[in-house]
């Protein structure tokens, strides 16, 4: 396996293996890894010949007050579980390699990047779609995995794509979780054990809102009634409790194929996110 620093570099690379007839897959991270990000390097390297995984603290995508000092980095651990689990490439640029000075551009997909996170974290989306843009030109993947945990995230970059016609295939694998139900986390470990209970009332309640559908539910407003209360009673504050459309993101009043309910909670001074899909079975 090989670090790669420079952006022009990691080009290089990306280059000869598209020029050798091969096929290369991107799984971009912040580090920190947990089991959802090595499922994502699995499938990367079932699916192409070689892999890349880039490991970058986006600070552009974090505001003024947020955890960007203390979001957590260990790069030795994630190179292990990298090599581990077979990818090729660790692409970790500088900061200053990613964001010279005089970095002017940015990059924002309007209306996906509103709703939800985007009404709480002002400009947070911007960052992550620069971010990735720029990814997506200095790796020039086939293909590229996230994970649906960050569902909002996922369909803004699957827009971002095929606004600016880049050729990457985007795939977006099921939210990995731990034991107790808890969506994994990068920022988790920020939790205590007590606060780790907690949390875990949000899947929970995810739960009951999916059991409610199955039970003829379909009415937003009546199942987030229900659920919100289960929420407030373990959470600190809740940013959002929402049932959107699964495709732009508005809210919708009444269920009637497929919706994505979301939410954002702190527990403490850890705010986490999670989500479910609320299927009608026909």
């Amino acid at each position: 396996m090989k670090i790669i620093r420079s952006p022009k570099a990691m080009w290089t690379a990306s280059q000869k293996i598209r020029k050798g007839g091969l096929t290369l897959g991107l799984v971009p991270t912040m580090g920190a890894l947990h089991e959802g990000h090595l499922s994502l390097i699995r499938r990367a390297s079932r699916e192409n010949n070689r892999v890349a995984v880039s490991i970058f603290v986006n600070s552009i995508q974090f505001g003024p007050h947020e955890d960007f000092r203390r979001y957590p980095r260990d790069f030795r651990k994630d190179a292990r579980l990298c090599a581990r689990e077979g990818a090729d490439f660790i692409f970790f640029p500088r900061p200053r390699a990613m964001y010279p000075e005089g970095f002017k551009t940015y990059v924002t997909v309007k209306e996906l990047s509103e709703p939800l996170c985007g009404a709480f974290r002002p400009g947070h989306f911007q960052g992550v779609a620069t971010v990735i843009a720029k990814l997506f030109n200095i790796v020039a993947p086939n293909k590229a995995y996230f994970g649906w945990k960050d569902a909002q995230q996922a369909l803004i970059i699957r827009r971002l794509a095929e606004d600016l016609n880049i050729p990457v295939k985007i795939t977006i694998m099921p939210t990995m979780r731990e034991q107790d139900g808890l969506a994994m986390s990068s920022r988790n470990q920020y939790l205590n054990a007590e606060q780790r209970i907690r949390a875990a009332i949000v899947p929970e309640a995810l739960q009951k809102a999916r059991e409610m559908v199955k039970r003829g539910a379909r009415d937003t407003r009546a199942i987030i009634k229900k659920i919100r209360p289960l929420i407030e009673a373990t959470a600190t504050k809740i940013d959002y409790v929402s049932i959107v459309d699964t495709g732009n993101l508005q809210r919708v009043r009444r269920i009637k194929n497929t919706a994505l309910l979301a939410t954002a909670v702190w527990i403490g001074k850890t705010r986490l996110i999670d989500n479910t899909i609320l299927e009608i079975n026909k």
